[in-house]
């Protein structure tokens, strides 16, 4: 892996950031992407000041000519690619169904779904010409194991999405000796709550309360973004060289919701 060049999107917090500081930790160059350079400044600078190579990249998932560019950027500097973690989304709004605007609905697929779709268009035909790798799209426990977040039909559709997304590309990419599986994390200590906007949570709230908290393994206390990146960072490597079309729930619940 040491002289393998990945793509990290959305890595300018949270998941995204810990899976490019534990990739670059095993060697790898990155590619660290997000909407602007303060996004990501604060990434790169970390890599750096630990010996790694890496640089910023700015684009918009969801624009298809950004995005574009960007892998061409990354390419041209590298001359390859053989890691993508689709890793960039939103909440977006949570709200009952008829609340719920057409605008919002589509804002949330166009930066999960279609900007998901777009990365990996992008990014394959490198891969391909690289001879193969490693494709990791961070998904949720929602819309793939739970269903109870209130108001959040169109964060879990998208989610859902993402998991047949990559079940579906499995064999299609395999034989180009690419691999793709999804991670669905929990509970997390992020900050993507900054990009969720509730309302009307007293009508879609499910009434179940667990004493104990919802994450048995810590206590009920969130897990960690390293925990989820730890998790990517298996399977960017060969030591998950027969594992591929693999949704891997990342929350320490157990299947208790």
């Amino acid at each position: 892996m040491k002289s393998a060049i990945a793509l990290v999107t959305g890595a300018g917090s949270g998941i995204g950031k810990a899976a490019a500081l534990a990739l670059a930790a095993d060697g790898l160059k990155i590619g660290v992407l997000g909407h602007t350079r303060e996004d990501v400044s604060s990434t790169v600078n970390e890599i750096q000041e630990e010996g790694g190579d890496t640089g910023p990249l700015l684009a918009d998932i969801a624009d298809e000519a950004q995005m574009s560019d960007a892998v061409r950027q990354l390419v041209d500097h590298y001359g390859r690619l053989d890691v993508v973690v689709a890793n960039a989304g939103i909440n977006g709004v949570w709200a009952p169904i008829d609340d719920l605007t057409l605008a919002e609905w589509n804002d949330t697929i166009s930066v999960n779904l279609t900007g998901t779709f777009l990365t990996i268009r992008a990014t394959v035909p490198e891969l391909k010409r690289s001879g193969g790798g490693s494709i990791i799209v961070v998904s949720s426990i929602n819309g793939t194991r739970t269903f109870t977040t209130p108001g959040a039909t169109a964060y879990t559709a998208t989610k859902a999405g993402q998991v047949a997304m990559v079940q579906q590309l499995a064999l299609e990419l395999a034989r180009h000796h690419i691999r793709i599986n999804a991670v669905c994390p929990g509970e997390i200590d992020t900050n993507i709550e900054t990009n969720t906007k509730l309302r009307k949570e007293d009508e879609t709230a499910i009434p179940v309360v667990w004493p104990d908290g919802q994450v048995p393994i810590t206590g009920g206390r969130p897990g960690r973004s390293e925990d989820v990146a730890d998790v990517i960072a298996f399977l960017a490597s060969d030591r998950s060289r027969h594992i591929t079309g693999s949704p891997i729930w990342v929350d320490g619940q157990g299947l208790l919701r």
